[in-house]
């Protein structure tokens, strides 16, 4: 499977460069297993990840205190249904919200 994210500062209406971004898996007591970190690149985008990404449920920890006073780190879990499809979940953030979907 393939992963990608992009991040918008939605303050600056910019992609947010240099953010560094774990990915991780639930393990079997709920606890989280880091896979892989990166960082974004000029255009706010990790493109693919060192890492292999099965189904089951994944976070993208996005490291967004420098976009954020409020928001030190943002969070989203999702779940892998479909091994064999391309996942893209981007991430829009300002100073007081955030907003997440499923990208293509």
């Amino acid at each position: 499977m393939s992963l990608s994210t992009h991040v918008l500062d939605a303050a600056k209406g910019l992609p947010a460069a240099g953010i560094a971004v774990r990915l991780e898996r639930r393990a079997a007591d709920g606890g989280w297993t880091p896979l892989a970190e990166a960082r974004t690149d000029d255009d706010g985008r990790i493109r693919e990840w060192d890492a292999p990404i099965g189904a089951g449920v994944h976070r993208l920890a996005f490291d967004t205190a420098g976009l954020s006073d409020f928001y030190p780190e943002v969070a989203v879990a999702f779940t892998v249904t479909d091994p064999g499809r391309h996942l893209h979940v981007p991430l829009l953030i300002s100073p007081f919200a955030y907003s997440t979907y499923r990208g293509s």
